[in-house]
């Protein structure tokens, strides 16, 4: 099973989306919270919410449920 890494901050509505969007498909994965980390500010600050997979592929936000539905189906199954 793949496991995502959400990329946003808290008081994002879009991040909420993002969220919304990966438990209606029942997937799994992580918040990361920007703000508590230059490094991750400095590189999606811009771009929130950022939904990462294991192979670091990237999809920015803001996403519809069908943008992450065509974006998963296209992601190699992880043994």
């Amino acid at each position: 099973m793949t496991h995502y890494r959400l990329y946003g901050t808290s008081a994002c509505h879009l991040c909420e989306q993002a969220e919304q969007h990966l438990q209606v498909l029942g997937l799994t994965y992580s918040v990361h919270d920007i703000v508590d980390d230059a490094e991750l500010y400095q590189r999606y600050h811009l771009r929130i919410p950022v939904l990462v997979d294991a192979d670091g592929r990237e999809l920015d936000g803001p996403f519809s449920l069908l943008d992450l539905l065509q974006w998963t189906s296209t992601v190699p199954p992880h043994p």
